[in-house]
């Protein structure tokens, strides 16, 4: 098989991979390949909270319970408090477990053979509603049903104009969810497309450099294998700044709906 049909096999293979497969069952009622994964990286998720709210201390003992603390106070300092300002404490639990469960879906999707959860669109769905679910009830918790729908309207618009800001502003909120899911989703399935590119032209190359190619392909797969480690690490920093985003987008949402308008 030369070269090209390679790539092309590889291609239909990588797409393919990026696919739902059912574990159980089917479409209509089954277990996906996403969800399996999904919920692996709960348990993750429940083990890392566990074990290291044991470990808390005033001076936290060890890199696992310090990298964990410096996560949760990069939570609650940095994005809560800086985002929402009063009243932030009742909302760090909600945006830490949303916070930890994206970035450890994200880094577990990088361990070849694995699936990132948030390469699916029905998952990062899924988060979206329950920021939206959140800073919905925490809206009209705070404000009233009715101060909360008035809310979308400022004081002061001239009369004429209350309809049509109060109709735009409720759209833009329910849209919300939508940008929340689509902008999570598209980011981590975009990067992992590139990096299995990058990968799938990489193994062609020294593939074809261990059959006697010529110097010129060992030279090329060469540089093949050094943009894919860069593509790596760049995908790493994707994975994390993607958790960052959803997460201080949702406090933004909260901060919104509970604010004096």
């Amino acid at each position: 098989m030369d070269a090209l049909s390679q790539v092309a096999a590889g291609a239909e293979h990588l797409v393919q991979s990026l696919k739902p497969a059912y574990i159980v069952g089917d479409s209509s009622l089954g277990l996906s390949n996403f969800v399996f994964w999904m919920f692996i990286c709960l348990a993750i998720t429940l083990v890392v909270v566990l074990v290291a709210s044991r470990r808390l201390s005033l001076v936290p003992k060890g890199r696992f319970a310090s990298m964990v603390e410096y996560g949760y106070d990069f939570v609650s300092g940095g994005i809560a408090k800086d985002v929402i300002g009063h009243g932030y404490e009742k909302h760090v639990p909600l945006l830490a477990t949303l916070f930890f469960f994206i970035l450890i879906s994200n880094f577990v999707g990088l361990i070849p053979g694995c699936k990132t959860p948030t390469g699916s669109l029905s998952i990062t769905w899924a988060l979206a509603a329950v920021s939206f679910v959140y800073f919905i009830y925490w809206g009209i918790k705070a404000q009233g049903l009715g101060g909360y729908l008035k809310s979308f309207a400022p004081s002061g618009l001239p009369v004429p104009m209350i309809p049509i800001v109060w109709f735009l502003e409720l759209f833009s909120t329910v849209l919300r969810v939508l940008t929340l899911a689509v902008r999570l989703y598209g980011n981590m399935f975009a990067g992992h497309m590139v990096l299995g590119i990058f990968a799938l032209l990489t193994s062609v190359f020294i593939g074809s450099a261990i059959q006697g190619a010529g110097v010129g392909v060992g030279s090329i797969s060469i540089a093949w294998m050094l943009f894919l480690f860069a593509m790596y690490a760049l995908e790493v920093l994707v994975a994390f700044l993607q958790a960052y985003v959803f997460t201080i987008l949702s406090a933004v949402y909260i901060g919104l709906a509970t604010s004096d308008h």
